[in-house]
């Protein structure tokens, strides 16, 4: 009954995607005991009655905030003026 309704939500909304028919889904089964009172208004003026989230955007909007530094390529700099220098090049291997 709700995959009916997510996918027909997300139909309405344009979003082709199986993450946002079962998030449309979800949000019909929670709300099941709730009125939709925007449903006969928004259906008079064209404007689609439901929005869609995509379970990506939702997931990247609840993660938690990264604290991890950035990382470094001091130590592929440092091999590389090396290379470039002579260093560690023997004479007769191969590059």
């Amino acid at each position: 009954m709700y995959a009916d309704t997510g996918l027909a939500t997300a139909l309405r909304a344009g979003a082709l995607t199986a993450d946002a028919v079962a998030l449309e889904a979800r949000k019909a089964a929670q709300t099941e005991d709730e009125p939709a009172p925007a449903t006969s208004s928004a259906l008079a003026t064209g404007q689609p009655s439901a929005t869609v989230t995509f379970l990506h955007e939702w997931k990247l909007n609840h993660l938690p905030p990264d604290t991890r530094p950035l990382p470094s390529v001091t130590p592929y700099d440092q091999l590389l003026r090396r290379r470039a220098s002579g260093g560690d090049h023997r004479e007769g291997e191969a590059q």
